[in-house]
């Protein structure tokens, strides 16, 4: 536990703001820094589910890599994370989200998918997105709209209407 941490493993309300933050299209030399921190922050969760693997979690970010539809986040102008907002036939999916685990719990995730999740409301489109079982990021998702349509032993599956529907 960390001082940041109550005992019950709930975070304290924040008492400073997200860091300033930008977000900036990727470009395709971004791809080993997002894959590094990908490896850093699913390693918890992937080693928990007993999935880990060193070379898979690099190779399949490599090979979904799509810098038209991603961007890098940046926070105090430094490299701080990765989006991935791809179109889908019925709307978008979010991939690929992932912050600097020092970053985690200051409202940076939220501040982002805020802002991500404005875009796709003005499109009307639904926003879904998987995460792994047990994640933490769950609870961020689930404050922003999304439930869960589907879960398997690995994998929970959720879905967010556009702000204003339902279904």
């Amino acid at each position: 536990m960390n001082a940041s941490t109550k005992a019950d493993g709930i975070r304290p309300a924040r008492t400073e703001p997200p860091p300033e933050w930008s977000l900036r299209s990727a470009e395709s030399s971004d791809v080993e820094t997002i894959v590094e921190l990908r490896a850093v922050v699913m390693r918890p969760d992937l080693e928990r589910l007993g999935r880990f693997d060193e070379h898979r979690v690099r190779q399949r970010l490599r090979d979904s890599f799509s810098p038209r539809y991603t961007s890098v986040v940046l926070a105090g102008g430094a490299f701080a994370g990765s989006v991935t907002l791809r179109p889908a036939e019925d709307g978008w999916w979010l991939e690929h989200f992932y912050l600097d685990p020092a970053l985690h719990g200051r409202g940076l995730g939220s501040a982002v998918l805020r802002s991500l999740l404005r875009r796709t409301d003005a499109d009307g489109a639904p926003v879904r997105l998987n995460v792994l079982q047990g994640s933490p990021a769950r609870r961020l998702y689930e404050r922003l709209g999304f439930t869960v349509v589907a879960e398997d032993p690995v994998d929970v599956f959720m879905l967010r209407q556009p702000a204003g529907r339902s279904g």
